[in-house]
């Protein structure tokens, strides 16, 4: 069974809704990012993202895409973020971690050698977001000869059609993006949200996290009433914009327990 398989059997054993963190590899160097990971998880995240920096991120907003450039700025590669996975490893062998970026620095690296290094390092599972499920049979023979899972995205733009034909090729959960638009948007209509989450659940029994616009303990405890996970990224990445390393790992650190607490009010 899958490290994703495996957390979010336990969660669900425990009434519990899964933290989805994120957090761009390298920011602001390199040298933050596995400490970072590992406090994020003392302090209550049960799912890492790990995002990998690229220089056209098209669908994240300023916070995100400033957090690639400073990545980027400080040498940080895809190579480099597959590493970072590697040293976390070391230490942490149940925290299920899964990548989030874009297809272009994949294929320039090869499906081939980028999952088997990617599987090495101890990677669960990979969502690149310009990578359609009707064109992704390629990666997902590759990944599946590594047991690694391939998140996929729905929106509320997301048709039947398109959802069913998600949910035949998701493994480890679905991303479901609350919102129209870029990562860090605040436009949020749970109601909306939910009901949707309610009909991609009705098709599927995968776990479905929900994501964008997701940035304090009210609004994290509102999805989690109808998600399995809750998946917070430009709330964490945006600490790193004006504040020191230090004090933004204690920030990030601080929020991350706000919003466990507020998930497991749920409970």
């Amino acid at each position: 069974m899958s490290r994703l398989a495996t957390r979010f059997g336990t969660l669900k054993s425990q009434q519990r809704k899964a933290l989805v963190s994120y957090v761009m590899a390298g920011d602001p160097h390199p040298q933050v990012t596995v400490p970072l990971l590992h406090q994020m998880v003392e302090a209550g995240v049960d799912v890492i993202e790990l995002g990998l920096p690229f220089s056209d991120p098209m669908a994240d907003g300023p916070v995100i895409a400033l957090a690639a450039e400073r990545a980027l700025a400080a040498g940080t590669n895809t190579l480099d973020a597959l590493n970072m996975v590697k040293e976390f490893r070391k230490n942490d062998t149940e925290t299920p971690v899964v990548l989030m970026g874009y297809l272009n620095p994949v294929e320039v690296i090869g499906y081939e050698k980028f999952v088997a290094y990617a599987h090495e390092c101890g990677v669960d599972g990979v969502l690149l977001v310009d990578l359609p499920p009707e064109e992704a049979t390629d990666l997902d023979v590759v990944l599946k000869k590594y047991d690694m899972n391939q998140i996929f995205l729905l929106a509320p733009t997301s048709t039947d059609e398109r959802i069913q034909h998600v949910v035949k090729q998701a493994s480890g959960f679905i991303y479901y993006v609350s919102l129209k638009g870029v990562t860090g948007a605040a436009t949020l209509d749970v109601a909306e949200a939910a009901a949707r989450i309610q009909k991609i659940k009705s098709y599927t029994d995968v776990p479905v996290g929900v994501g964008f616009g997701i940035s304090d303990a009210a609004s994290a405890k509102a999805m989690g009433v109808a998600a399995d996970a809750v998946i917070v990224g430009s709330a964490f990445v945006k600490q790193f914009a004006n504040l020191a390393p230090e004090q933004a790992v204690i920030e990030t650190v601080n929020k991350v327990k706000e919003l466990r607490a507020a998930l497991d009010e749920l409970v």
